[in-house]
């Protein structure tokens, strides 16, 4: 069984900075790409925040680059997402999604639980 596990939500003022980790764990034989995705208040579908593969390379939505930064420790099966000048449109919950094979082979898509960021003006 595989776990993806998303921490580090919290509250912030406009401008402030929060952390987000992930952590994949269980049956896991490798992991190819991680994203981060968030969904706003009041929307129904889940956005694109950023993503790295497994060689390291990213890619980030207009919207934050130059703000977020996203990381991975290949070895922990573990994803970040530092976040820096945050703004009130941030506000969404972040979830975390990892692209990996199990330990039987399959390949699938999993997804945390959201961790809320709230980001007030």
């Amino acid at each position: 069984q595989v776990q993806v596990v998303e921490s580090g939500g919290g509250w912030v003022h406009t401008g402030g900075s929060l952390r987000l980790s992930c952590a994949a764990s269980g049956s896991i034989l490798s992991i190819n790409a991680m994203h981060w995705y968030r969904q706003a208040p009041g929307e129904s579908h889940r956005d694109l925040v950023a993503s790295i593969t497994s060689d390291g390379t990213t890619n980030y939505a207009d919207s934050v680059k130059g703000r977020f930064t996203i990381s991975r420790d290949n070895a922990q099966n573990t994803l970040c997402l530092q976040m820096s000048g945050l703004k009130p449109e941030d506000t969404a919950v972040y979830y975390c999604n990892a692209v990996l094979k199990n330990g039987l082979g399959y390949t699938g898509t999993y997804w945390g639980q959201g961790t809320q960021v709230t980001v007030s003006s």
